[in-house]
């Protein structure tokens, strides 16, 4: 989200051609993937707090180091330890909502954490956007990287670590290695673990050259592309918190699959139905709705297969394997892109996304939710 739509900028500013900038994303996500594996089993054992400190920490200092990025190896160098960063904090950050709700309150929670997200791509997304532009291609990531000290202040001052149990065997790449493949050869998690990744790469099919299409195809400004992310922003603050909250009453599985095949229609018909500018703003704005409806529910049901001293390696699992689908999804999106065109992109997001909705419908089962939720309140 933050890449995608400056991507065009970045092409231009550092001399990148169009089909290598999909690995800018590639990178990202791959190193995302790499580090989450790592430091899932390590925030098992010393805490989610102090993972979330390291990784704020690391990300406003990796966030700045894009200032020197000038071509497209440093660029690349630069996403992939900015990667690491984020590796560092994903699996944590959804693992911590775990720990700290019960199971049926962790849709509302979950989707409040969204709404917040979804807040900074309101804000943030559209402001680097044009500051991309009018300034220099490192200016939004510099602005990140404020806000992400902000975050590492709050953290510090304000967030306990949750009462939950802490591994205590000692650490090591071979029992971490024995877990994650003792998790995956449980059908439940392999599939959710499969699906993840699959809807990651979905996403990443559709997303990463929609700005440069929409740039290409009706010669949009970066403001044009700044208030469409804005515009989708305003939609996944409207329906995160209520789909996680409505996911803790109907269940999970069923806002899950509703959103898949939403998803896949608007990804079948964009390039068709988009005929004028203006119709993207409506169709994104439906396409961001459906990925709240999904991620809040998703996260919730995830985070309830295991117990809570596991819990930080199967999240950072599944960040792992959601981030290589997205890594592969931006690469090979670049090639259908330049090589093709952006209509088999969307078409094979299509795909991926109904065949990620059938793997969860078929062999991800459904925690029985045990209480009654509180009554859902539109916010």
């Amino acid at each position: 989200m933050i890449i995608a739509p400056i991507l065009p900028q970045i092409g231009a500013q550092l001399a990148v051609e169009s089909h290598l900038l999909g690995t800018l994303v590639t990178a990202y996500a791959f190193a995302v993937g790499i580090f989450a594996l790592i430091v899932g089993p390590i925030s098992d054992r010393i805490g989610r707090r102090k993972i979330l400190l390291y990784g704020t920490a690391s990300m406003t200092l990796s966030l700045l180091l894009h200032v020197f990025a000038t071509g497209y190896w440093s660029f690349l160098l630069v996403r992939a330890i900015t990667g690491a960063a984020g590796g560092i904090l994903s699996g944590s950050a959804v693992s911590y909502i775990g720990d700290y709700f019960p199971y049926e309150k962790r849709g509302w929670a979950n989707g409040w954490v969204m709404s917040g997200a979804a807040s900074g791509q309101v804000l943030g997304i559209p402001l680097g956007t044009i500051l991309s532009e009018k300034v220099a291609f490192y200016a939004p990531f510099v602005l990140f990287s404020i806000t992400m000290a902000l975050t590492f202040i709050l953290i510090w001052r304000y967030l306990p670590q949750p009462s939950v149990e802490q591994r205590q065997y000692k650490i090591s790449i071979k029992n971490s290695v024995s877990d994650y493949w003792v998790m995956l050869k449980r059908p439940e998690i392999g599939s959710a673990s499969v699906a993840y990744m699959v809807m990651f790469l979905s996403i990443s099919m559709f997303i990463v050259y929609l700005p440069s299409w929409l740039t290409y195809q009706f010669r949009v400004t970066s403001e044009d592309i700044a208030l469409m992310f804005f515009v989708g922003g305003i939609a996944n603050v409207m329906t995160g918190p209520n789909a996680g909250r409505f996911s803790d009453v109907v269940g999970r599985k069923k806002l899950i699959l509703l959103s898949c095949s939403g998803t896949a229609l608007i990804m079948g018909i964009s390039t068709f139905v988009i005929q004028e500018f203006y119709i993207v703003y409506f169709l994104f704005f439906i396409t961001m709705m459906l990925v709240a409806m999904r991620i809040s529910p998703f996260q919730a049901l995830l985070s309830e297969i295991v117990s809570g001293n596991n819990r930080g390696s199967l999240m950072s699992l599944t960040v792992s394997l959601g981030q290589l689908g997205f890594g592969i999804g931006g690469a090979f999106a670049g090639v259908v892109y330049s090589k093709v065109n952006y209509f088999t992109s969307t078409i094979i997001g299509a795909f991926f996304i109904l065949s990620a909705g059938l793997i969860i419908w078929k062999f991800v089962p459904e925690p029985e939710l045990k209480t009654k939720p509180t009554k859902i309140l539109v916010s």
